[in-house]
């Protein structure tokens, strides 16, 4: 399910990309399902504190039993690639949690890391963008902190996958809506 080439990009820059994961017809499903799940404004820290300079997006977890039809087989697909990361980056991935964001014009995510050195917790963050017709005026681009930052268009099934702890990480600010299924893969 991997290529080397991805599997050498994880270790060396931590992330790869792929334009494609669940194929469009199921990713745009995906987003109409999503579009009538309850979100709940997200906050920061274990308290869940509203802090509108860090973050100011939608979401909901999502959980195996509770998702039915095509989020139910987004999840299928999230499930399936544990072990192919397992198998060739050997990171001994055990669970993943699954939310599901959406950025309205003008929210953003302020720059942070998914995971922090050192502790059991999450090792794999990966993403499926659920955004049809995007375009650079939309905004809502992911940025991720690298050497040279780098910049990822949120575009219709675009799968991005890097390293939790390693890569820090901010989303530019949306100005149309902008939907997103996020995979937190931890050895837990």
């Amino acid at each position: 399910m991997f290529t080397a080439n991805e599997v050498e990009q994880l270790g060396t820059t931590g992330f790869f990309t792929r334009p494609s994961f669940l194929g469009a017809a199921l990713a745009e499903r995906v987003l109409e399902e999503a579009k009538r799940v309850p979100l709940r404004r997200a906050g920061i820290r274990k308290t869940h504190e509203l802090d509108d300079s860090v973050r100011t997006d939608e979401l909901a977890w999502l959980t195996r039993d509770e998702t039915t039809g095509a989020l139910a087989e987004a999840v299928q697909h999230f499930e399936a690639l544990m072990k192919p990361l397992n198998e060739a980056a050997w990171l001994g991935l055990r669970s993943f949690d699954l939310q599901l964001a959406h950025y309205g014009p003008g929210a953003h995510y302020a720059r942070h890391f998914d995971a922090f050195p050192g502790q059991d917790n999450r090792r794999v963050t990966a993403i499926v963008y659920l955004n049809p017709g995007w375009v650079p005026a939309h905004g809502g681009q992911l940025r991720l902190h690298l050497a040279l930052p780098v910049e990822l268009e949120p575009a219709l099934d675009r799968l991005v996958v890097f390293r939790s702890e390693v890569v820090e990480h901010e989303v530019l600010e949306a100005r149309a809506d902008r939907w997103a299924l996020t995979a937190w893969y931890s050895a837990r």
